[in-house]
């Protein structure tokens, strides 16, 4: 009780704190981040469907679209403008008659990209939607994909138990009328905005990273899955062996738009699942002129953590998130006053590139599982040897700074900061992922609060601060 009390008379202090200033705001185009307001501000939404009952309550709820935060990147052009990702839409675990899968309220959600504008008011307006499409135009769905390209056996359900079905109208029949899966479907969690209007989206199926034009139709596509015939280019095969619902969590791309930076969320399942449960997790590299990938580690302050999304600051430093998956003021969860939600810098030119290594009678390389110490994998060595004796094998990871501790910051409510927008050295946007404002406990669907009383949103802050290393 008393560490509510405290939580909320900070979060008081800080709806009451004066805005910011900045001498050169005026001839920078930037005073909306000055003056935007310390406790941040909602993302519009609207309903997709109100028609549920709540787990809980037992009454209507809403499943609002929302759902925005997955990823956030900066207009190349127009300082007050970023782009949002949802992810493939409202979903919940569920294990139903046709095994462990989730559930989709809206099962033909479109994943999709948002504009939105900031004024120097500080409200948020959503100036254009862009649906993801296939190559042929077609719709795209947030559905599973098959095993071929990584699926993990998620079997989709409507809200109501039933099956997600190629032909819902008609009965279930394994040759005839299949569970519907989608090799184009899509769980992103990664953007990039280019100059050329383009899009990079990376995913936590494959993973993916899908490249769109800008009316959102799929031009281009890279993953690990040498027979998929989409591909311009491969990642590594060992990206096959990504946790399930932890996939390629951020995309990056350095300030000459020629590399594309991927950050997975956490510890691959690599070789087996125990593997997973370590801190370490995998950057990859991609030159978008030859294909030619390079892979770097980073280690998280703590086993099964979350790295939630990276951003280019130069061509060799980057901002990332690291968060676990707690509520600050409770919610669907127990209080935690200890929530971590931080942004650090790293630089890769600090990291041992993984194809440098040399190779020794300890040290080999596999096809599937990459490099191997002693028949161990990266991820199983590291946990059970340690970092140090990582490094004596001269493998290093990223060097970690932090930069923003957003619970420190501005007493961060949410589970999920994911989310980066670099407005410019020294103004950072940070945004969650509302989950559509859903939640569900033991596969029943609920309304997600953050507290006794409010439901969460996308919710935008701007946090002043120095960026860039001296």
């Amino acid at each position: 009780m008393t560490s509510k009390v405290w939580l909320a008379g900070l979060i008081s202090t800080l709806v009451l704190t004066g805005c910011m200033s900045h001498s050169s705001s005026s001839a920078s185009g930037i005073e909306f981040a000055e003056n935007f307001p310390k406790q941040g501000a909602s993302l519009p939404y609207d309903v997709l469907r109100a028609d549920l009952l709540d787990g809980k309550t037992g009454q209507p709820f809403e499943v609002r679209n929302g759902g925005f935060g997955s990823a956030m990147t900066a207009h190349p052009s127009i300082r007050n403008q970023f782009y949002a990702l949802t992810d493939r839409g409202p979903n919940a675990n569920y294990t139903g008659d046709y095994g462990k899968g989730k559930t989709f309220p809206v099962a033909s959600y479109t994943p999709r990209i948002g504009l939105f504008e900031v004024s120097e008011s500080g409200q948020i307006t959503l100036l254009e939607s862009i649906l993801l499409k296939r190559p042929d135009g077609q719709l795209i769905s947030g559905l599973p994909n098959t095993s071929a390209l990584g699926g993990t056996g998620e079997t989709p359900y409507h809200a109501n138990g039933q099956p997600v079905l190629m032909d819902d109208s008609k009965a279930y029949n394994g040759q005839s009328n299949p569970i519907k899966l989608d090799d184009y479907g899509l769980d992103g969690e990664g953007l990039v905005a280019l100059k050329d209007g383009t899009f990079w989206v990376s995913d936590e199926y494959g993973p993916h990273m899908v490249h769109y034009d800008a009316s959102g139709v799929e031009i281009g596509r890279i993953n690990a899955f040498q027979a998929d015939s989409r591909n311009t280019f491969y990642l590594p095969t060992v990206f096959q062996h990504r946790r399930a619902n932890r996939g390629m969590e951020g995309l990056a791309i350095s300030p000459d738009e020629q590399t594309l930076v991927g950050i997975m969320q956490s510890t691959m399942r690599n070789p087996d699942k125990a593997a997973q449960k370590g801190d370490l997790t995998r950057i990859v590299t991609v030159n978008l002129q030859t294909g030619k990938t390079e892979q770097y580690l980073y280690r998280q302050e703590k086993n099964q953590n979350s790295n939630s999304e990276i951003a280019a600051l130069t061509e060799s430093q980057f901002l990332v998130i690291e968060r676990d998956g707690s509520f600050l003021l409770g919610g669907p969860k127990k209080a935690n006053p200890k929530a971590q939600k931080q942004v650090y810098r790293i630089d890769l030119n600090t990291a041992t590139p993984l194809s440098s290594v040399a190779l020794s009678g300890s040290i080999t390389r596999d096809g599937s599982h990459g490099l191997l110490i002693d028949g161990l994998t990266l991820e199983q060595y590291a946990q059970q040897q340690g970092w140090a004796a990582l490094a004596e094998k001269g493998i290093k990871p990223v060097s970690k700074v932090l930069v923003v501790d957003m619970v420190k910051e501005v007493a961060y409510p949410h589970d999920k900061m994911e989310g980066l927008w670099i407005i410019d050295d020294h103004h950072l946007g940070v945004l969650n992922d509302d989950d559509f404002a859903t939640w569900s406990t033991k596969g029943k669907l609920e309304q997600k609060y953050l507290n006794d009383t409010t439901v969460d949103s996308n919710q935008l802050y701007i946090i002043k601060t120095d960026l860039l290393s001296e």
